[in-house]
């Protein structure tokens, strides 16, 4: 049973930075690729950020050049480090595989982006 537990959301101005983590369990960051995903109030969920299994990256550009994502294999968690949050960056932020599978959803970790 594969498990990703998200953390690190919270309450930060325009401007600010915050970083997001998300635990996985087993060795399912060794053989797929992870994807941040967020949900925008009254909005579906989308990808923004994504690691290959040979750490290659992509980005939504609505997200390029502002957002980092990486993975630290001996503590099995991958992190969103996100600068410069912008209020439209608002959302609950999720991680998965990707491409993702509706059974690996988790609760994910609110981020609220003041102006």
């Amino acid at each position: 049973q594969v498990q990703l537990v998200e953390s690190g959301g919270g309450l930060v101005q325009a401007g600010g930075s915050l970083r997001l983590s998300c635990a996985a369990s087993g060795s399912i960051l060794s053989i797929a690729s992870i994807g941040w995903y967020r949900q925008a109030p009254g909005k579906q969920r989308e990808l923004v950020a994504r690691i290959s299994i040979s750490s290659s990256k992509d980005y939504a550009e609505s997200v390029k050049g502002r957002f980092t994502i990486s993975r630290d294999f001996a503590k099995n968690t991958v992190y969103l480090q996100m600068n410069a949050l912008k209020p439209e960056d608002t959302g609950v932020y999720y991680c998965n595989v990707y491409p993702l599978r509706v059974d690996y959803w988790g609760k994910g970790t609110l981020v609220t982006v003041s102006s």
